[in-house]
């Protein structure tokens, strides 16, 4: 797992992208890849930590949990 930032999600959209911690890619997460239940969003400016994959278009985030201020996941 890797840790990043949003950089914009649009829940409306669906979507967003991430700034990555460790190189500054920006990189895209779609809704259904945030793991929870219920309506799945992200806060702009939010750490969250991930499993970067390299998709048809790029990199992708997959398996997106919100962390605390810490960096610890948020349960």
């Amino acid at each position: 797992m890797v840790v990043g930032t949003v950089k914009w999600f649009d829940s409306k959209k669906g979507f967003g992208f991430i700034k990555g911690q460790q190189d500054g890619q920006d990189i895209f997460v779609h809704y259904s890849n945030i793991e929870g239940e219920g309506f799945r969003s992200l806060k702009n400016g939010e750490p969250v930590e991930y499993e970067l994959v390299e998709a048809e278009k790029g990199l992708q985030a997959q398996h997106v949990r919100p962390c605390r201020p810490s960096g610890a996941p948020r349960t």
